[in-house]
């Protein structure tokens, strides 16, 4: 329970941040309390990374103020940060692959004994059991051994909560903590949530699920354009005047019209793989599975990066598929649920989107550089890529625009067939709506094989999804009988 006479845990006083011309922050005002959830949303571009960033040290401020229990701080980086209580856990994690779970928890304080009372040693023994005991809260018990890099993306986001709580921090910032989680996982981090509440952490909470937002928040900041647009108590807001707030009234609605049939198969995988596909022209097929199902394991396999290359008829031609590169070369375009993976980040935008389609642009010898320029700029109008300069760093990007560069590029490479993982994790309401139309458009050409763990966008989005247990097929449903509680009741959610 927050005190009103509590002085903040953190706070943010007239933050103005500019990169280069753009202002992503204007003279923000925001404040966080001990034991409260402050949720902080907007559209991609709003100006929350840089908020959060700032908080964490990544950033320094133009001008304005951080101050931590009252104090004054200027960070001069993320282990200040850090220092000072801050915690921050990434939409993109940060572990060490080839490191076991225990030691990814503990780097940066591993526990530490003498030998012979003098030579500092990792006490191995204390950090598997430290993790062990974190990991417990989270009701997860992976193998502390296990390389960071061999988890799944929804693995690797519950260790990074055990770092944080590890480090017992009084604030607490979680970036998009759900994007990769189902309903299960999601109702367990709620728990640890309350508890940390409970003990007085101070919880910044940014998410674009905003029914997540309502469930959990004890108050909400909504930035627009770099500025506060409104802050509203626990009872003073839904979902529906969140997204009011955030966009001037955009709703997303499904429509039927114009609904095209699927055709005829264009991706047949051997009848006797366990979770084989079996994809149509024209289609949008959906695969739902618990955490460890094997759903992400399919996309894998058919964008060739599995150990075992997969076989499968394209069009009804026999392919083998050991290689990305072989991937794309039978038109097939992955976007990963980790957009790093799918980025060179310190790569222009211009050159990201170019990249895979090289050879389009290359005309007797010779780069097109204006063809590029105009194929780039028509792309990063359709799909609303802020701001609007081919030049600027990916890296720069929000989130969300970072996953329309991932996208733009298959889209200028001309696949026929989109592999997508968690395609509108951490996007806001009215990005992720321009991202299914451009994916319902999409359709009415090729072929998308999608796998979400928003069972809300499978339902909108699919002709049909495959609900999986065990890296096996548990149940088909067609689009006549698709939505929710269908879905639950197939994946055991």
């Amino acid at each position: 329970m927050v005190d009103a006479n509590t002085r903040p845990a953190a706070s943010a006083k007239g933050i103005v941040k500019h990169f280069g011309a753009t202002a992503a922050l204007a003279g923000v005002d925001f404040d966080v309390m001990p034991g409260e959830v402050h949720a902080l949303v907007g559209e991609n571009g709003a100006g929350k990374s840089t908020l959060i960033r700032i908080f964490a040290g990544v950033h320094r401020p133009d001008r304005g103020t951080i101050e931590v229990e009252g104090r004054p701080c200027q960070f001069d980086g993320p282990q200040a940060a850090i220092a000072a209580g801050i915690v921050t856990i990434p939409q993109e994690l940060r572990l060490v692959p080839a490191l076991g779970v225990a030691e990814n928890i503990s780097v940066g304080d591993p526990p530490v004994r003498r030998f012979l009372g003098v030579i500092p040693r990792i006490d191995r023994a204390r950090m598997r059991e430290d993790a062990r005991q974190t990991l417990a809260q989270l009701d997860f018990a992976p193998d502390l051994d296990a390389p960071a890099g061999s988890l799944s993306f929804a693995e690797r986001q519950l260790v990074m909560i055990a770092k944080a709580l590890r480090r017992r921090c009084r604030i607490l910032i979680l970036d998009e903590p759900t994007a990769a989680l189902e309903k299960r996982e999601i109702d367990r981090l709620f728990a640890v949530l309350a508890r940390m509440k409970e003990q007085g952490v101070a919880i910044i909470y940014i998410s674009h699920r905003l029914g997540e937002v309502v469930a959990l928040a004890d108050r909400c900041t909504i930035l627009r354009d770099g500025r506060v647009a409104a802050v509203a108590q626990r009872g003073a807001f839904d979902a529906a005047r969140l997204a009011r707030a955030m966009t001037g009234g955009f709703e997303e609605r499904a429509s039927s019209s114009g609904v095209v049939q699927p055709g005829t198969t264009v991706l047949q995988e051997p009848a006797e793989r366990p979770g084989a596909i079996c994809l149509r022209a024209q289609e949008t097929l959906g695969l739902a599975g618990l955490l460890g199902s094997g759903t992400d394991r399919v996309l894998a396999r058919l964008f060739g990066v599995q150990p075992e290359p997969g076989t499968v008829a394209i069009n009804g031609v026999p392919r083998r598929l050991a290689n990305p590169r072989a991937a794309i070369a039978a038109g097939i375009g992955m976007v990963p649920a980790e957009r790093s993976l799918g980025l060179i980040m310190n790569a222009s935008v211009r050159d990201n989107i170019v990249l895979p389609s090289l050879g389009r642009f290359i005309h007797r010898g010779r780069f097109d550089k204006a063809g590029a320029a105009r194929a780039v700029n028509e792309l990063m109008d359709v799909l609303d890529i802020r701001p609007r300069r081919a030049d600027t760093k990916v890296s720069a990007l929000s989130g969300g625009n970072q996953q329309k560069v991932v996208l733009a590029k298959w889209l200028a490479r001309g696949v026929s067939l989109l592999l997508l993982d968690e395609p509108t994790q951490g996007i806001d309401v009215a990005a992720k709506a321009q991202i299914h139309a451009l994916l319902r458009d999409f359709a009415r050409q090729g072929s998308i094989l999608m796998n979400s763990s928003d069972l809300a966008e499978l339902v909108l989005m699919c002709d049909a999804v495959l609900a999986f247990h065990h890296g096996h097929v548990a149940a088909r449903i067609e689009r006549s009988d698709l939505d929710e509680s269908r879905l639950h009741a197939a994946i055991g959610g």
